[in-house]
């Protein structure tokens, strides 16, 4: 587990080529096909040496949820196990690590009314100004989400106006779901954020010179698309998208798409931070690998 551009898929690869290990990707942007640029999808021939479970399973008009992700997360490694290998869980959606983990709560239904209040809302004052609403009633969540991420705080905020609690306090009051495998949970924090922020502009810079915006072109011309799926609400396609459409210039695009990109990072570290059991290595250690190799070679 760890932040954006902290090098998780190489590490993955790495353990791949020393352990009879299957990688399964825990990634809520990488299900979708034809979306291998802004996602940072690794290449083919990465893939061909250490083939990843959950990659392309989906087109991006679909929707993916963390409970769909659970269910065939847990088949895979029921698959796997039973096959004498070891499930390798590697990807930096922490939504999906904590729904494997620890089941998934039972939140209320949808309610189209509620939800189309609040969407008349943030018409009228936009989402940042729901976002704060929801820092007052919801600190937990609210930290978790960037002020523009619509359909979360949509979705929070219908929660609280339909049970009278905060999400988070109906997610810890859950039951613990106890998982039939033994976990080691590594996760990849960084000693200095400057240098993961260095990463994360000259990754996104990447993006572009590799066609980012000539990716999404053809995703607009092969599906029927809109800016409201999940798919192009990704960090990345957002931001193409708005710059496609006429709405920000080139050097906004660059801004904003690397202003998100950090933001998601820092995301990630909060989820990371309140996960239990955790034992944390400097993705900017230059022995990294070898210490991984070490500790898996004490725990098999």
């Amino acid at each position: 587990m760890g932040p954006t551009a902290s090098g998780k898929t190489a590490l993955a690869v790495a353990l791949a080529q020393r352990f009879p290990v299957e990688l399964i990707s825990v990634d809520s942007a990488l299900v979708y096909r034809d979306m291998n640029i802004g996602t940072a999808k690794p290449e083919p021939e990465i893939l061909a040496l250490a083939p990843h479970h959950l990659i392309d399973i989906i087109d991006p008009t679909e929707s993916y949820s963390a409970a769909t992700f659970r269910r065939e997360a847990l088949a895979l490694m029921t698959d796997i196990t039973a096959r004498g290998r070891v499930p390798l869980l590697v990807g930096g959606t922490m939504l999906y690590f904590r729904a494997l983990r620890f089941g998934l709560s039972e939140l209320p239904p949808a309610d189209a009314e509620i939800r189309a209040e609040i969407e008349q809302q943030a018409a009228q004052i936009g989402w940042p100004a729901l976002h704060a609403e929801l820092a007052k009633i919801d600190a937990v969540t609210a930290a978790r989400l960037a002020p523009n991420d619509s359909q979360r705080i949509n979705r929070a905020l219908e929660i609280f106006r339909i049970s009278g609690s905060p999400m988070s306090q109906l997610i810890a009051a859950q039951e613990t779901t106890e998982l039939p495998f033994q976990l080691t949970n590594i996760a990849l924090i960084t000693s200095d954020r400057s240098v993961l922020h260095q990463r994360i502009a000259i990754r996104f810079k990447q993006m572009l010179t590799n066609g980012l915006l000539d990716e999404v072109k053809s995703l607009q011309a092969k599906y029927d698309l809109n800016r409201d799926l999940p798919s192009m609400r990704c960090v990345g396609y957002r931001q193409a998208w708005e710059f496609l459409a006429g709405e920000i210039s080139e050097a906004e695009l660059l801004e904003k798409g690397i202003a998100a990109t950090r933001q998601l990072a820092k995301r990630q570290l909060t989820w990371l931070r309140g996960m239990p059991d955790n034992l944390e290595f400097d993705c900017l250690d230059l022995g990294l690998v070898e210490k991984i190799v070490e500790l898996v070679e004490e725990r098999v």
